[in-house]
C-alpha cells in the first residue's frame, strides 16, 4: 500500500468485520472459495469469527446423514463452543444431538426442524441447554409431552417456541393435549408459540393462555377443534394475536408467485464433501404408474395453509433442483 494512503486493503480488516461481510456469502463459498482467497481471509473463516450463528438448515435438506455430522462437527469445533444459533434439519444420530448439547454453553437459539429426537434424548440433552430462548422442534415425529415438559424445566428464559406439524404427521394420533399442558405448566414465559396442526383442544389452549400470561403470538392454524371466543380473547388477552384455527386461502391469487426456477447444483458437488458416489444412480422416472389406463379421475391433490412460503404453510420445502 503506498505511504500516506488512507485505503486499507481488505486483508487487513479485523476478523470480526470480515465475519460479518462473509455472512452474505453461501455457505459453499464461505467454506471453498474464501480460503483461497488469502491467509488472512483463511484465518477468519477456520476461527470462531463465522460461526457464531450456524445457519445449515437449506444446505442439510439435501445432503447425506453421514455428511450432515461431519459438517456439524467442523463448524461447531471452529466456533469453539462460542455458537449462539444453530439451525440444523433433519438430525438423525443421538451421538450428535449429544455433541451439540455439550458445546451449547453460549447457545441461545436452537432449530432443529424435522430430526429424529426422542423424549429419552429431549430428556437427556435438555440439562446442558439451559441458555436457550429460541427453540424450533417442527416437525419432529418422535417427541410428546416428556420432551416438551424436559425443555420447559431446563430452559427457563424460553421466549419462542416453535411446534409446528404437517397434517400427515399427526394422522395417527388421537389427541397432542399432554403436550399443551406441559407447555402451560413448564414454559411460562413464551411470548411467540406455535403449534400448528397439533390435535388440541379448546381446554388445553385456554390453559396455555392462562399461564402464558406475556404471549403475544400464537399460531393454531389447522387445530381444527380448536374454538376460541373473540370477545374473551379482546377482553381476556387484548395484546394477542392469534393466527387460525381456521385458515384463509386466496386462491385467486396464483401459489407459484415468487417461486423461482432457479437452483444452486452446486451444492450437490462440493469437492471436499464428495465420496465419489452419484446419489442419483439407479433412479429414474417411472413411466409405468401412467400405463394402466386409470387416467386421473379421481385423483386428489391438497394444499395445506394456501401456498408454498413458509409464512403460509409453515412448511419449508427445498427448492427444485
Amino acid at each position: 500500500m503506498a505511504e500516506g494512503s488512507e485505503e486499507r486493503a481488505w486483508e487487513e480488516l479485523i476478523p470480526d468485520a470480515l465475519s460479518l461481510i462473509f455472512r452474505n456469502l453461501s455457505l459453499q463459498e464461505i467454506l471453498t472459495v474464501i480460503p483461497r482467497v488469502c491467509k488472512s481471509w483463511g484465518r477468519v473463516v477456520s476461527g470462531p469469527y463465522c460461526w457464531q450463528e450456524i445457519d445449515i438448515e437449506e444446505w442439510s435438506l439435501r445432503c447425506k446423514p453421514e455428511q450432515l455430522d461431519q459438517m456439524l462437527h467442523m463448524l461447531i469445533a471452529r466456533s469453539c463452543g462460542s455458537f449462539r444459533r444453530l439451525s440444523v434439519s433433519g438430525l438423525h444420530t443421538e451421538s450428535m444431538f449429544s455433541f451439540i448439547a455439550d458445546h451449547a454453553g453460549s447457545l441461545q437459539r436452537l432449530e432443529l426442524p424435522r430430526s429424529e429426537i426422542s423424549d429419552s434424548i429431549a430428556e437427556v440433552i435438555a440439562p446442558r441447554l439451559s441458555n436457550v430462548t429460541f427453540l424450533d422442534i417442527s416437525y419432529c415425529r418422535k417427541i410428546g409431552a416428556r420432551a416438551i415438559e424436559a425443555f420447559g424445566k431446563h430452559c427457563r428464559s424460553l421466549i419462542v417456541l416453535r411446534r409446528r406439524m404437517h397434517p400427515l404427521e399427526v394422522a395417527d394420533k388421537v389427541c397432542q393435549d399432554e403436550e399443551a399442558y406441559a407447555i402451560a405448566v413448564t414454559m411460562p414465559k413464551l411470548r411467540h408459540l406455535e403449534l400448528a396442526y397439533l390435535l388440541l383442544t379448546t381446554r388445553a389452549v385456554l390453559d396455555i393462555l392462562a399461564s402464558c400470561k406475556d404471549l403475544e403470538y400464537l399460531d393454531l392454524r389447522g387445530c381444527w377443534d380448536v374454538k376460541l371466543d373473540q370477545k374473551y380473547l379482546k377482553e381476556r388477552h387484548s395484546g394477542l394475536k392469534v393466527l387460525g384455527p381456521d385458515i384463509i386461502d386466496c386462491y385467486e391469487q396464483s401459489c407459484w408467485d415468487g417461486c423461482s426456477d432457479y437452483s444452486d447444483s452446486s451444492v450437490y458437488t462440493w469437492d471436499f464433501m464428495e465420496d465419489g458416489e452419484d446419489v442419483y444412480e439407479g433412479l429414474s422416472d417411472d413411466d409405468s404408474i401412467w400405463e394402466d389406463d386409470q387416467g386421473l379421475e379421481g385423483f386428489e391433490v391438497r394444499f395445506y395453509g394456501g401456498g408454498f412460503s413458509d409464512a403460509v404453510t409453515g412448511f419449508d420445502w427445498p427448492p427444485s433442483p
